[in-house]
């Protein structure tokens, strides 16, 4: 089986990031292109991405997580694409008020191989503008 750093490599290059790890956790940061205000200030800590995996086992099975930033109109499809791959959503909410656009968080998450995941995310993510 490949180094935990080399598979956190990988997992950074298919979704086109730059990939951490801290604690035994691999993230990649990304960054969409959103102009967002917050109380009519602009903000440019809005529009994260983060997608991790930590808990690999000896097979390459992995505990998988994310959370991106999405506008509401990109709900429907960005959401089909997920569950089209089995992927679990389990959540969708804002994280502040009085934003423009209105942004909302959503978390998804699998068990399994961190590659996959990866694929299936970066998937996902190409239905966003």
């Amino acid at each position: 089986m490949q180094s935990f750093h080399s598979l956190c490599r990988q997992f950074g290059h298919i979704l086109n990031g730059e990939p951490h790890i801290e604690h035994g956790v691999c993230s990649v940061s990304i960054k969409r292109n959103l102009r967002v205000a917050i109380q009519g200030r602009p903000s440019r800590g809005v529009g994260m991405e983060e997608v991790m995996f930590e808990s690999l086992d000896q097979n390459g099975i992995a505990l998988n997580m994310a959370e991106v930033a999405i506008l509401p109109e990109e709900v429907p499809l960005f959401t089909k694409k997920l569950v089209d791959q089995g992927i679990i959503i389990s959540a969708l909410h804002n994280h502040w008020i009085f934003t423009k656009p209105n942004i909302l968080y959503i978390h998804f998450q699998s068990v399994e191989p961190p590659l996959t995941f990866a694929r299936k995310t970066a998937a996902a993510l190409s239905v966003l503008r």
